[in-house]
This record gives structure tokens, C-alpha cells and sequence, in this order.
């Protein structure tokens, strides 16, 4: 039954690209979470072998897709000492691709963190939901805007070190190949595959109001719940504004939004697997992420 609802879902997405070009591969955005999440890459922690392998896996398919990139190789290399470790990394490396818009040269800032917690004795953390999910979900927005070209030029981020105190982010940010003021919106996506309660949070929207009503308008028929929230002090909800990558370009005072779930049972464990994450809900997530950015790309145009 299970494989008929998905089934259903493929066909629904493939009838929605045809309508309203807002679509994605299912089955690709399925099969790239499983091979990130995979024994293979070894829980991707930065620096290791497995890292490696993810990002010639991104790299391979920015190249595939025909995007460019202000970096060579689609690289930009960074270092960093890890407080935790008492350790220098060395070659770190954040994977950007890039589409010229048709109608503008500002920029929406699309973005994922790659990297998880790795080997941990003779324990892999896979680090299916996070954040492969978000990685996954990063290549199949990447492949409808290089089809389906946008009207804000879009740079497409796979993020190192996140894990490790947001180190990708910040080197980013710091190194950013345009004037910071030209971004008009970040979006970052870091778990976004699995939730009980069916819901999917847009974070920022206490921060920057103005960005509230394109998600209230496209999660409207959504097979999942999107809620607001996670940004406000003083709230009983905890508070996400700092915690994943959009912070590095909140503190320069560009406008995020930050997609992703709450924690479950699985999170910073060895069990958080492609085989725990729930199929339908990240494909209702990334369609719904794919239509808010696609609304963002109109009406964000003249603002």
C-alpha cells in the first residue's frame, strides 16, 4: 500500500511540473539521500574520506546540471581550528553553484549543510535527516532552477562543517563573491525528512514579517503542516535563529528563512537512516520549500 501512495505521489509531482514547472525527480531526490546517508560515505564528518566523496558527489552533479560557480571547480576551500578537538582543519570545502537570473542580479542564497558527526569507534552516524535530507533537497532545487531559469540569480550552497560550530557558513559569508547587500533572501534547509507530527517549521518570520505571507499562500493544500516559529525570545518554543548556517547571514541583516523539523529520537544517533526517514514527508516538504522559493523569486522582484 505503501509503495502505491508513493507511486501516487511521483505521478502527482510529474502532473504538477507539467502545470506549474514547480516539480522535481522523486526518485532522484530519494536515491541522493540514500547514497549521502550511505555505510559507503561513512557518516561525512568533515575532513574524512567520506566528505570527500560527498563532495564530488554535489560537484558531479552541479557540473551534470550546467551551472556555474564563482569558485573553481565549484570549491571554495576554508580552514578553521575545532575548539572541541583542539584540531586545525585544513581544506574544508563548501560546494556553490550559480544561476544568472533573467530579470535581476540580486541574489536568493539557496543553502544545506552536507557534513554530519561521521565514525564515532565502530559506530556510524549517518546522518540521514541531518542532513542529508537537506542536501538532497538542495540538488533537486538546484536541477528544476538550472531547467526552469529563475528571475533572482541563485547561488546553490552545499555547507562543511556545520556540525563543528557552522564553520562552512562563516567562511562563506566572509568570503562572499558579491556585496553581502545584494543577497535579498536565504534560505536554508537542515532536516527536513522526517517529522510525527506532520510538520515542517519556517523559521525567521518573527525577524522578517514581510516574508510571511508567500509561505502562509503556498502551504495552502500542502499534504504537511507548515508552522512559524522557533524565532521569537522569550517564546516557550526553543529558539532556532542561531542554530544551523542561515545565523552567518542573519548577523549581516539579510532576510532567511530556515526550513526544518524538530529534533526526534534519532537525532545525533547511530539510527538516524535513510531507513527511519519518512518518504512522503519529504517529498510534500521539498515541493513545499521548491513552491515557497519559487514564490519568492516573483515577489521578491521589485522589493
Amino acid at each position: 500500500m505503501k509503495n502505491f501512495f508513493l507511486i501516487l505521489i511521483f505521478f502527482s509531482i510529474t502532473l504538477h511540473s507539467a502545470v506549474n514547472a514547480q516539480s522535481f525527480d522523486a526518485k532522484t531526490l530519494l536515491d541522493d539521500l540514500e547514497y549521502l546517508a550511505s555505510e559507503k560515505l561513512q557518516g561525512r564528518k568533515t575532513g574524512t574520506e567520506g566528505a570527500q566523496l560527498a563532495r564530488e558527489y554535489i560537484k558531479d552533479r552541479f557540473e551534470h546540471l550546467g551551472l556555474s560557480s564563482q569558485y573553481t571547480d565549484f570549491t571554495q576551500t576554508f580552514s578553521f581550528f575545532n575548539r572541541r578537538e583542539l584540531k586545525e582543519y585544513q581544506d574544508a570545502a563548501n560546494i556553490v553553484g550559480f544561476v544568472a537570473g533573467s530579470d535581476s542580479e540580486r541574489l536568493i542564497v539557496v543553502m544545506a549543510h552536507y557534513d554530519h558527526l561521521g565514525k564515532r569507534g565502530d559506530k556510524i552516524f549517518y546522518g540521514a535527516d541531518d542532513n542529508a535530507s537537506g542536501t538532497a533537497a538542495l540538488l533537486a532545487i538546484a536541477e528544476h532552477f538550472s531547467k526552469e531559469r529563475p528571475k533572482h540569480s541563485m547561488m546553490f550552497v552545499a555547507l562543511d562543517a556545520e556540525e563543528m560550530g557552522q564553520h562552512g557558513s562563516k567562511a562563506f559569508v566572509e568570503d562572499f563573491p558579491f556585496p553581502i547587500d545584494q543577497v535579498v533572501l536565504n534560505i536554508n534547509m537542515d532536516m527536513v525528512s522526517r517529522s510525527e507530527e506532520n510538520i515542517l517549521w519556517a523559521v525567521g518570520t518573527y525577524h522578517y514579517p514581510f516574508l510571511k505571507p508567500v509561505l502562509e499562500k503556498v502551504r495552502t493544500g500542502s499534504a504537511i503542516s507548515l508552522e512559524f516559529g522557533h524565532d521569537e525570545p522569550n517564546s516557550k518554543l526553543q529558539d532556532w535563529t542561531l542554530s544551523s548556517d542561515h545565523a552567518a547571514f542573519h548577523k549581516e541583516g539579510v532576510p532567511f528563512i530556515y526550513f526544518g523539523v524538530d529534533d526526534h529520537e534519532d537525532y545525533h544517533k547511530e539510527t538516524d537512516t535513510f531507513e527511519r526517514i519518512d518518504q512522503e514527508f519529504f517529498i510534500a516538504a521539498v515541493e513545499l520549500i521548491l513552491a515557497a522559493i519559487n514564490e519568492f523569486d516573483s515577489s521578491l522582484l521589485n522589493k
